[in-house]
């Protein structure tokens, strides 16, 4: 039973992502498309078009081009899209690296990618040079010793290097690693066109319009929907290189944002934090949130005290990565949207397709879905199907209108008496509670049930236990209820918002 989409299909064009960008700056090259938040520093499209294209110059005087993999391991900023696109202009392939990675990890990512040049900044110098003391980098700024990306810049170069823009991996950003290690996932330029493309039909940004950037652009969501997708589309992003509320509500309101594209902390924050009422944030028509699961009335709350709509989109890294979103106007609570364009899905279970309203394993297939990852032909095939579909590793299901829940990870589900616990349900009950600022839960082994949920709590000032579970008691079967509740300091959660189970104390 195929899911197929409401829209029609995208026309798949042969466009290198940044030839798709540079069909978004045309027009007027003295419009600004990029503003640094925290310095109010602008960059014009004619600025940003010629950076590119100065960067890949330089590049492919170098030697750097087709089959090369340069690293980029930057927070936000106008000059990460510089980078970005002069490194796929070159017909490169650019790795992006977390720079809250340590050195261990950096070197990880790094070796598995083969990169030939780490272009980073100043305040990451110090991880690089331990990563890899031997590899050639350049720094967005000034260091001691190390090549300023200026030095980098070349002849403009006219054209994009051929490439072949459904087989050539443009990005390879490498998946989260809750658990195990970090795999290269390879993205090709048709991939994130595509991704683009239907992005913008769903989700959608009108041209002039601003967005406030401080979803990391090293991490797929942020680099689709905010930085290409916004530039793709005519808008602008002002960056900001990490999240901080006081400063994202002033830009959000300075910038009179539309649209506020966030994780579900952020959406705890909205609801939550007492700061929020000292900005005037009207022009906000809706929130977008993705990269976790979010709950209902967790987003209700946050759209109610903003008085906005509360709309939620799906994806992984694998998809570029966005396969279901929320129109435009059209939110349903709970829901992570509609079927983007060009683009099937079904609901699994032991290799059989379930009908509406019930629940399995969400498959995917369209333009977006990653070429496979890198170096591990093992993952691949057990992530690829044959003849093109992606198993999400995640249990959704589709309602009658075609609008998909996401329910929580397969893998993270706890079995408690052969009944099956979402930890995400636990967690959005616990988020109700005005006694919790955050939550996370995970099952622990137990000898009589298996596996019993226990809760982690981040409490707000005046907090009890018992208070908790009463409130609890309310909303969830017996089974489901933490067998312990522990206070605690900050959930551990990955850039784009995704809890690190294994990360929580023991």
């Amino acid at each position: 039973m195929i899911h197929h989409s409401p829209y029609p299909p995208i026309p798949l064009t042969n466009e290198s992502i940044t030839e798709r960008v540079f069909r978004g700056l045309k027009g007027d090259a003295g419009r600004v498309v990029l503003i640094d938040g925290p310095t109010g520093a602008e960059m014009t499209a004619g600025a940003l078009e010629d950076g590119i294209r100065r960067l890949a110059g330089g590049l492919k005087a170098r030697g750097i081009g087709k089959g090369d993999v340069v690293a980029l391991m930057a927070p936000n900023s106008p000059e990460y899209v510089v980078v970005f696109h002069g490194i796929a202009l070159a017909g490169a392939t650019v790795t992006t690296i977390n720079p809250s990675y340590t050195a261990p990890e950096v070197a990880h990512q790094l070796q598995d990618s083969a990169a030939v040049l780490l272009i980073t900044v100043p305040a990451l110098l110090a991880t690089a040079r331990t990563a890899a003391p031997d590899m050639q980098m350049a720094v967005i700024g000034e260091a001691e010793g190390v090549a300023p990306l200026t030095e980098l810049m070349g002849r403009p170069l006219a054209e994009q290097e051929p490439v072949d823009a459904a087989r050539d991996t443009v990005v390879l950003p490498y998946s989260s690693g809750t658990t195990g290690l970090p795999k290269g996932v390879r993205l090709t330029h048709r991939n994130l066109v595509a991704n683009v493309d239907q992005c913008l039909v769903v989700v959608g940004c009108n041209p002039g319009e601003w967005s406030v950037g401080f979803l990391p652009f090293f991490h797929i969501y942020g680099q689709t929907v905010l930085m290409n997708m916004h530039l793709a589309g005519g808008a602008g992003v002002v960056t900001l290189p990490r999240f901080d509320l006081e400063l994202f509500l002033t830009l959000a309101a300075r910038h009179r944002t539309p649209t506020m594209f966030i994780a579900p902390p952020v959406a705890v924050a909205l609801a939550k934090h007492p700061l929020v009422e000292s900005f005037d944030l009207s022009p906000v028509e809706r929130f977008f949130s993705g990269a976790a699961p979010l709950s209902g009335d967790v987003a209700d709350a946050a759209a109610a005290r903003i008085g906005c709509l509360a709309v939620q989109g799906y994806g992984m890294t694998e998809m570029s990565p966005v396969s279901h979103a929320t129109p435009r106007g059209q939110a349903r609570k709970g829901s992570v949207g509609v079927t983007m364009p060009s683009t099937e899905c079904r609901i699994v279970v032991d290799g059989r397709d379930v009908g509406v309203g019930e629940p399995g394993e969400l498959w995917v297939r369209g333009p977006q879905v990653m070429a496979g990852y890198h170096n591990r032909p093992e993952a691949t095939a057990a992530t690829l199907t044959e003849d093109g579909w992606l198993k999400t590793g995640d249990l959704a299901e589709v309602d009658a209108d075609g609008y998909v829940f996401i329910r929580d990870r397969l893998k993270e589900l706890i079995k408690v008496k052969g009944f099956q616990v979402a930890p995400a349900e636990v967690e959005a009950a616990l988020l109700t509670s005005p006694m919790v600022k955050d939550a996370a839960v995970r099952g622990v082994p137990d000898d009589e049930a298996g596996e019993v949920p226990v809760a982690f709590i981040v409490p707000a000032e005046g907090a009890e236990e018992a208070a908790i579970r009463a409130h609890l008691a309310g909303q969830l079967a017996s089974y489901k209820l933490p067998r312990s509740i522990t206070f605690i300091e900050a959930i551990p959660k990955s850039a784009s918002g995704k809890i690190l189970r294994r990360m929580l104390p023991v």
